[in-house]
């Protein structure tokens, strides 16, 4: 039995019957864990243990892991910043700030690798053009280039803590001020204006090796009148076409407000497997899940399978060796100290040499 097209969540600390029920479907390939899954390293690392053994092949697990105000697992964790506060060391010392930013990669890596989940849906590629209620710090720069770079050596970082990388929120989130979780954002841009600004951390990612891309509900008119995580233009034309990308694609959250424009859930699965996603999610609506995993018939392809076996952690769980346990402690020192500068708005040149 391979790994279907639907990423679901789970209710608790532990696996209810319920949940276990729902992860047997044939259609589900993967769980994507919340704050309330956690409550300390050997608890998650009991659950995803359990998650595992439930399906041959196990199970894809995931989570939003990027620092800042996105990490679900703080106690036991290393406190990972805003992944602005490496773009504000950018401007001033590029090479500190790429060298931060790949330990901050290995660091965020290595703890949920240890602990059995496979993937963050890390980093965040949309701009900061200062008014997105969503987006602001968790954006590295308002500079497209100092994005692509500080993101290249983040990747750098993630896959030598042994974790593919997932690039979003294509083709952009930054520039529209309405929150795709509540509303239905509309970016009236032209498509030039997005490809000269927006694509270029995308783009140079994709030659970097980025292994997987989540589309924003956001609805782009000039380019098309559906919102890119549901637009074979911008998913198929454009991301695959244009930019080359030959990875998987997960949709953003399907309960989110911004996915409604789809109709009920199962047409939103349907609009995005149709328009070149590998995986749905569906997050925090049970009830949305159940009726899913009912209405859903969808025949994975191939070359889904093959991308989704790809956003497989590399390293085995529990078992970093004992050189990247003295690297590990090193970086959580660096981080804890770049916490500590952000927290009290210190000078960049304050921090130890990197």
């Amino acid at each position: 039995m391979g790994l279907g097209p639907v990423m679901l969540d789970v209710l608790g600390p532990q696996l209810t019957a319920e949940d276990e029920a729902r992860l047997r479907h044939p259609l589900v390939g993967g769980v994507i864990l919340f704050k309330r899954n956690y409550e300390t390293p050997a608890q998650l690392a009991e659950l995803t243990s359990a998650i595992h053994a439930l399906h041959t092949p196990p199970l894809l697990i995931a989570v939003d892991h990027e620092g800042g105000r996105v990490q679900r697992f703080r106690d036991g964790f290393t406190k990972i910043p805003a992944m602005r506060e490496l773009g504000k060391i950018w401007d001033t010392h590029p090479q500190r700030a790429r060298h931060l930013a790949q330990q901050t990669g290995y660091v965020l890596a290595a703890e949920l690798r240890a602990c059995g989940v496979d993937f963050s849906f890390t980093p965040v590629l949309d701009i900061d053009y200062g008014q997105s209620s969503v987006i602001g710090d968790r954006a590295f720069h308002s500079e497209p280039q100092a994005i692509a770079d500080l993101a290249h050596s983040l990747l750098l970082g993630l896959k030598q803590g042994g974790m593919p990388t997932v690039g979003k929120h294509f083709p952009g989130h930054g520039y529209v001020r309405a929150d795709s979780h509540l509303d239905i954002p509309l970016d009236e841009r032209a498509f030039v204006d997005i490809e000269m600004c927006d694509l270029i951390p995308f783009r140079q990612m994709v030659n970097y090796g980025l292994t997987a891309v989540m589309p924003a509900h956001v609805i782009y008119p000039k380019v098309d009148n559906r919102p890119a995580g549901f637009s074979p233009v911008w998913l198929k034309n454009i991301l695959r076409g244009q930019l080359g990308f030959d990875g998987c694609i997960f949709s953003d959250d399907l309960s989110m407000e911004g996915a409604t424009v789809a109709g009920g859930i199962v047409q939103r699965a349907e609009a995005a497997l149709n328009a070149g996603c590998d995986m749905v999610l569906v997050c925090n609506k049970p009830e949305s899940a159940d009726d899913l995993l009912h209405g859903l018939h969808w025949e994975m392809p191939a070359t889904s399978r093959a991308r989704l076996a790809q956003m497989r952690g590399k390293l085995p769980r529990g078992k970093l060796h004992p050189d990247s346990l003295v690297q590990l402690h090193e970086q959580q020192l660096f981080l804890k100290a770049l916490d500590e500068v952000a927290a009290i708005g210190m000078s960049n040149a304050e921090l130890p040499l990197a």
